[in-house]
Parts: C-alpha cells; structure tokens; sequence
C-alpha cells in the first residue's frame, strides 16, 4: 500500500468503529423496546382473548352443539370446518334427539325458515379445492326428509321472492350473476 492508500484506510477505519460506537447502544436500544413492546401486546392480547371467549357463548366453539337461534329451537349446529377466507361448515342434529337425515351431510350457515319447511345449504364437499358446490334444501321436520331444490356453484346466493309453489334464487359468483326459479 502506498501512503495515500495507508492514510485512507486508517481514516475509513477510524470513521466506521467511530459510527458503530455511537450508533450501537441506539440499536441495542431500540431491540430491547421492540421486544418488550411485542411481549407486552402478546401479554395484553392473550388476557383480552380470554375475556372476550367468555363474553360471546353464542357462537359455537369447535367441539360444542349450539341451537340455531332462527330454527324455532329445533336444530343444533355445530363447527365441522372452517374455510380459510371463506365460510364455516356445520353438522346439523335436531334438538330433541330424534336421529335425523341432517347427520348424514354438513351444512353452510344460511338457513331460513319458511311455511314449507327450512330451507338450508347442503355442501356437496368440504375440501376447499372443490368448493363452492352447494344444493339448496329443503328440510321438512314433520317428515325429517330433505328434498334438493337446486345446485349452486358460489358462496353468494340468497332468496330472493316467495311464490305460491317456486321460489327464487339470485346467486354472484364475482364474474356473472343469475337466477335460479325452483317450483315447490
């Protein structure tokens, strides 16, 4: 190295140990609040979660049969799946014990109650690859029979008119909509 050379070095040296000198108990800082900020949250989040699971006994947990409170006291559900970003699957039993054909599938959360029956959301599948494949049923208690009105291929579909004997249904699936008229 000639003396130029020598001279920068030392100086380039002598800049950088100067910059980590300074520079290091600001980041050793700065980690230490970083961490005890993320434990303190973690902390907070934990004892708000177990307060807020004992506030909310309305929605079922994965192991518990609930009554659906828009069946009449008829029907208890319970979380089979959960779709991530999507929606929740359910068993269906009937509340008074009676075997029922509603063990045999599982069922999305829309369920409705008409004069004729409940009208409920059978899943064709549970893989979320396959999904959305459902068929729109008809439960009739008195009989415990299910009678399928149509196949729908989204998650957005509600009913949208009541006739004497048809009903109709208006589904979008992102792309396209459309309605589906299915006679009684």
């Amino acid at each position: 190295m000639n003396k130029l050379q020598l001279i920068l070095h030392h100086a380039f040296r002598y800049v950088w140990n100067a910059l980590f000198i300074l520079s290091y108990p600001v980041l050793a800082t700065f980690g230490l609040l970083f961490i005890g900020v993320t434990y303190t949250f973690s902390g907070l989040s934990k004892l708000l979660t177990k307060l807020r699971s004992e506030q909310t006994p309305g929605i079922p947990q994965k192991s518990d049969w609930e009554v659906l409170s828009n069946t009449n006291n008829l029907l208890e559900a319970k979380i089979h799946k959960q779709i991530m970003f999507g929606p929740t699957c359910f068993q269906l039993r009937r509340k008074d014990g009676v075997p029922s054909v509603l063990q045999d599938f599982y069922f999305g959360g829309k369920v409705r109650i008409m004069e004729e029956g409940i009208l409920l959301e059978k899943w064709n599948a549970t893989d979320s690859k396959q999904l959305p494949d459902f068929d729109i049923c008809l439960y009739f208690p008195d009989e415990d029979r299910l009678k399928s009105l149509t196949n729908i291929k989204c998650f957005d579909w509600h009913l949208s008119e009541i006739e004497e004997q048809s009903l109709s249904f208006k589904w979008f699936d992102g792309i396209q909509g459309g309605e589906v008229k299915v006679a009684l």
